[in-house]
């Protein structure tokens, strides 16, 4: 299996998992944060589902600007799903392409002519398409727990769901 595809399918697995978690979202609290220095619940929930695909879009480019601007809130709990679902089949289309010595190749991201990053494209791929993503789950999760939202299963039982209990 190409390095893309061994991605794609950690990210095709993984995105199961993480829409059980968007699915529990409340509409009612999407502007709530936990403290003022966090992200509101909607802007983490909707930066969860749309980081894959904007991450692999800037993976199939040799060079990119790091990004700007503030992350966007979902307007309602009902596009997260949606937009997870749009975000994984963009990052399939992003990658799907790119033959293992494009994802070996040196990935970079620049500001004024400087290298901020400098990696391979499957290093930079499994950072912040994968390991980022399932960093801001797991603030998602506490962000569930604190609003007294019952927390799925993610890779084994929660206070509120065993998926091995018969």
């Amino acid at each position: 299996m190409s390095i893309a595809n061994t991605l794609l399918a950690e990210l095709e697995q993984e995105s199961q998992t993480t829409r059980r978690v968007l699915e529990r979202v409340p509409q009612e609290h999407l502007a709530w944060k936990p403290h003022a220095k966090s992200m509101s619940l909607g802007q983490l929930a909707l930066h969860i589902a749309i980081a894959p695909g904007n991450v692999a879009e800037m993976v199939s480019r040799d060079t990119v600007d790091p990004p700007k601007g503030v992350f966007p809130e979902a307007a309602t709990a009902a596009e997260l799903v949606p937009a997870l679902e749009a975000s994984v089949a963009k990052a399939r289309h992003h990658l799907g392409g790119l033959d293992d010595d494009a994802m070996r190749a040196t990935w970079r991201m620049t500001s004024g002519g400087r290298d901020l990053l400098a990696m391979p494209r499957a290093a930079f791929a499994r950072a912040v398409m994968l390991n980022h993503v399932y960093h801001h789950r797991g603030q998602l999760l506490v962000y569930l727990r604190l609003l007294d939202v019952p927390v799925p299963s993610v890779y084994g039982p929660t206070a509120d769901e065993n998926p091995f209990a018969n």
